[in-house]
């Protein structure tokens, strides 16, 4: 599958970011998605993810209440949206999709897009 995300930029704390992310290749509706993200010096880090049919959504404690993921499956399209953004939110994104035969629950990616950054200023 080909992952392509956009929607990354520069604002301010307190802003809003909704990032997004287009896949083709697989048939979009039979795989569950994810965001993930890498700040400077610091190892990716699992943001939130979503099942195939929109349900069994998790989010990493740090932007739960803030951020939420969805996905349109008609367009092959999965968002992230982010409000009440924080400097430590600042990163590359990456959406991922679930890799082929694995269990949901395990959180196993398998394919990449490229990143977007999103820089937040204090």
């Amino acid at each position: 599958v080909q992952l392509q995300a956009s929607g990354g930029g520069l604002v301010q704390a307190g802003g809003s970011l909704r990032l997004s992310c287009v896949a083709s290749g697989r048939t979009f509706s039979r795989y569950g998605m994810g965001w993930f993200r890498q700040a400077p010096g610091k190892q990716r880090e699992f943001v939130a993810a979503i099942g195939w049919s929109g349900g069994r959504i998790y989010y990493a404690d740090s932007v739960k209440g803030r951020f939420t993921i969805s996905r349109d499956n008609a367009k092959n399209m999965v968002y992230l949206q982010m409000i009440s953004l924080k400097p430590e939110d600042t990163a590359v994104y990456y959406c991922a999709a679930q890799r082929e035969g694995s269990i949901w629950s395990s959180l196993d990616f398998g394919s990449w897009g490229q990143g977007t950054l999103v820089t937040v200023s204090s």
